[in-house]
């Protein structure tokens, strides 16, 4: 079965995004030296943004504002071109809260996420 005969298939839906809603996902800007994740006691993890480090300190600023945080707290982040990605294992960054936003962001998108075992 080729890919344009899979696309036909209904459940496809849930499988894979569409190119459309790939190439919107991939070109959000990104900053690997500035983008991070930052612990949260509520949701886990939350997007970050470096704005300024000293010494072991670094200042963030997050949706819920400002913080200066210690440098180990915080966990890098993939670049756009990984959003949504069906293959966790191809990750730049294979963390705790790149793992957990990628399901996160497939469940709200109503992608199923499944491995192939061999």
């Amino acid at each position: 079965m080729s890919m344009l005969e899979n696309e036909k298939d209904p459940g496809w839906q849930y499988l894979k995004q569409s190119r459309e809603q790939m190439l919107a996902d991939q070109s959000k800007p990104y900053d690997s030296k500035k983008n991070v994740w930052l612990p949260d006691a509520e949701e886990g993890y939350i997007a970050a943004e470096i704005k300024s480090t000293k010494g072991d300190l670094a200042t963030v600023v997050t949706v819920k504002g400002d913080s200066t945080v210690k440098k180990d707290l915080l966990q890098e982040m993939n670049p756009p071109k990984f959003e949504k990605t069906e293959d966790m294992s191809n990750l730049s960054f294979l963390n705790d809260a790149s793992v957990l936003h990628n399901l996160r962001a497939r469940y709200a998108s109503m992608l199923i996420y499944w491995a192939r075992c061999y």
